[in-house]
């Protein structure tokens, strides 16, 4: 095989490689509990998004109370529901993969 050959194949090969991980992008939302303070919503935010594999975090609070709701965008190669949970878990705010609501 020629070097411009194998050139190619590697180029074509690492511009395909985002568009593969991209594929593998899916959503969760999960209930955050005891995160009532003005500074737990952003806490549980930065937490959420330091995890590898995570690309997107919103965190709301719904209905004013002590829980608030995290919407996450992460990579299914890179990490988990499970990961993500023991994330926040760990740094005080039991979480749990929210049930969807029923109207």
């Amino acid at each position: 095989m020629s070097r411009s050959f194998l050139a190619a194949a590697l180029a074509v090969g690492l511009l395909a490689t985002p568009f593969a991980a991209r594929a593998a992008d899916t959503t969760v939302v999960l209930d955050v509990h005891h995160a009532g303070c003005v500074l737990c919503g952003p806490i549980v935010k930065s937490t959420l998004a330091h995890v590898k594999g995570v690309s997107a975090v919103r965190v709301s609070q719904p209905n004013g109370m002590s829980d608030v709701t995290a919407t996450v965008t992460y990579n299914t190669a890179a990490t988990s529901p499970a990961v993500l949970i023991k994330a926040v878990t760990d740094r005080g705010y039991p979480a749990e993969i929210a049930k969807p609501s029923r109207g």
